[in-house]
């Protein structure tokens, strides 16, 4: 017998429990093209569908789409599917409507399921239609539980349908995948009958399978608060193996003894798991600060975020008789001496890229010599200086008053001006975008986009680092307000003020009780610098209101705001090509000639 995690018992049912019959369901199988992006744009061009009933096939569904839009090159190559070939087709609206109609109350199956139904949603909601409330089945979810890894490398529709050996083969084309994985779906089904599974609730339960030990370990929820604050897995020596936070502890607890938890890592983590032990927080930032916080003293091994929370890189601008960039995971109080900060950086990587950057704008001396106040040679000891790219500190003759002068530069361009780096590199991308040589600028592009996203990070951090204290409320949903006193980029209190009670009492008693907080190193703040950026992504989200501030809050102009916005939407731009290309193929692995398609509906 095979022992299947998915399997299911082989329980004698009644014939008022066995429910559908696959062989008796009607599946519509359907599969889009798109121009990409998220499924709310409703960008759809081209829809497919088969409807069939025991294995035979009984409508068929095929038109394309005008997707009120231009279709982007690289999709009109990957697809076929051109601007001209849909300019007289039906609009989304039309087409959706139309799909939906010859659907009807049938189960919908798709390849990768939440693409193309988010896709069919998007348009609904975007046209005011009404979505109907057809079960969906996934084919990606069901291979990946009823094959094996030795048997297909992923999960791809490609890959099934060679495995499989399907009659129609995908080609990237709406009506011929549809069609495709119609077949791989009925293969599918053929395995799932060795576990049990020939009804409709069978494939459910099948797919949603809870395990042996999610079911026997769910009283480990019971009698947690429903409130805010942190949960903490534990092993039977009251060791820390998990450490998460919840606007309701109680019920998202509870999510980890149900099919919705299939985490390999979690499965293995509630095996051991003996109890979870609250912690009761005023505020969900509150629960989340102290989230963190455990992660990084407790360090729990089934944790992945904030585990090295407090082991970052930074680019400094040494203070030595003879300054130069160097990166280092360690801050000194050396401000005063001149030296300089920017990050932090969560690889050394990205920092070394931004020292690229501005090494290649400004002339510091690369080299790791420990040079003296008073050098005493007369010979360069690289070839940067004999090629003229380095004014030589390190010889007995340099002009000393050049290389502060150099070292001046390099510390505006640390202390939150980017405006000489940006124009320099710009203008380096330029010229070697006219050479032709895309990938090297796309490599500078790369690491100016670490600079400035680091000098604008370190500014942010700044304000805030070396305030004293800041008092901020948030309105809640019931009328009341959220207080958080902050000190050097550190939550030092958090309270609920309940609607309807005045809340400059509560704040006066808040900040008289807050934690005293000793300042960090400048630009570090007192804590860990990813408490200090939560604390400031919550500090500028909606609603939140300043009650106090014992300093004044700003930024520099030129601080790299607008440039690393700009490269923000480059990489948006590339990541949505991307998306659409590899939308429809997922990569996961298991546990032809394009025919312009007409609007066709079939029935048999």
């Amino acid at each position: 017998m095979i022992n299947h995690p998915g399997a299911l018992s082989a329980t004698q049912l009644s014939l008022s429990d066995l429910g559908t019959q696959l062989s008796d369901c009607v599946f519509v199988i359907v599969d889009l093209e798109t121009t990409g992006g998220a499924g709310i744009d409703a960008g759809i061009t081209e829809i497919g569908a088969v409807k069939v009933r025991g294995g035979e096939v009984i409508g068929e569904f095929t038109t394309l789409v005008n997707p009120g839009s231009s279709i982007p090159p690289f999709i009109a190559t990957l697809t076929g599917i051109t601007d001209s070939m849909v300019s007289g087709s039906p609009s989304v609206h039309t087409a959706v409507s139309m799909f939906l109609d010859f659907a009807g109350e049938c189960v919908f199956v798709a390849h990768n399921a939440p693409y193309d139904i988010g896709f069919l949603k998007g348009a609904c909601a975007k046209f005011d239609i009404t979505w109907p409330s057809n079960k969906v089945i996934d084919t990606v979810r069901i291979a990946r539980l009823a094959l094996h890894r030795d048997e297909v490398r992923n999960c791809k529709l490609a890959t099934l349908s060679s495995f499989f050996r399907t009659e129609v083969q995908p080609t990237r084309r709406a009506f011929d995948d549809a069609r495709a994985t119609t077949d791989v779906m009925h293969h599918l089904f053929e395995r799932l009958g060795n576990y049990g599974v020939h009804t409709l609730e069978d494939l459910h339960a099948f797919t949603s399978r809870v395990s042996d030990v999610q079911r026997n370990k769910k009283n480990l929820a019971d009698g947690l608060p429903g409130k805010p604050g942190v949960y903490i897995f534990e092993d039977p020596q009251g060791r820390p193996l998990y450490i998460g936070t919840s606007k309701n502890n109680r019920n998202r607890v509870r999510t980890y003894f149900t099919a919705a938890e299939n985490r390999r890592r979690m499965s293995e983590m509630i095996k051991i798991a003996q109890q979870v032990r609250p912690i009761v927080c005023s505020t969900i930032l509150e629960a989340k600060i102290r989230e963190l916080r455990l992660i990084v003293s407790e360090q729990p091994r089934y944790n992945r975020r904030s585990r090295a929370a407090d082991s970052v890189s930074w680019l400094k601008l040494t203070s030595e008789p003879a300054p130069r960039l160097i990166v280092t995971k360690q801050l000194k109080d050396d401000y005063a001496q001149g030296a300089r900060y920017i990050g932090p950086f969560t690889s050394r990587a990205a920092a070394n890229s931004a020292l690229d950057t501005i090494n290649e704008t400004i002339s510091l001396r690369t080299c790791t010599t420990k040079i003296a106040a008073q050098p005493r040679t007369d010979i360069p000891g690289c070839v940067r200086a004999e090629l003229g790219k380095c004014v030589a500190p390190c010889t007995r003759d340099h002009d000393r008053e050049q290389y502060l002068s150099i070292v001046n530069h390099a510390s505006i361009a640390m202390s939150g001006n980017t405006a000489t780096v940006v124009t320099h590199i710009t203008e380096l991308m330029k010229t070697l975008a006219l050479q032709e040589r895309f990938e090297e600028a796309a490599n500078w592009r790369e690491a100016l986009g670490h600079y400035v996203n680091a000098v604008f990070r370190t500014e942010r951090l700044r304000w805030i680092a070396t305030t004293p204290e800041i008092v901020a409320a948030q309105n809640t949903i019931d009328g009341g307000w959220e207080i958080h006193v902050i000190r050097y980029g550190r939550l030092a209190a958090a309270g609920v003020v309940e609607p309807g009670f005045d809340p400059w009492p509560h704040v006066a008693a808040l900040v008289a009780s807050a934690e005293f907080v000793e300042p960090g190193i400048e630009p570090a703040p007192a804590g860990v610098t990813e408490e200090a950026f939560d604390l400031l992504r919550w500090l500028e989200s909606d609603g939140v209101r300043l009650v106090a501030s014992s300093s004044d809050l700003y930024m520099p102009i030129n601080c790299g705001g607008k440039e690393t916005l700009q490269l923000l939407d480059v990489r948006r731009v590339v990541g949505e090509r991307l998306a659409a290309v590899t939308g429809h193929e997922p990569t996961g692995r298991p546990v032809g000639p394009r025919a312009p398609g007409v609007t066709r509906i079939a029935y048999f």
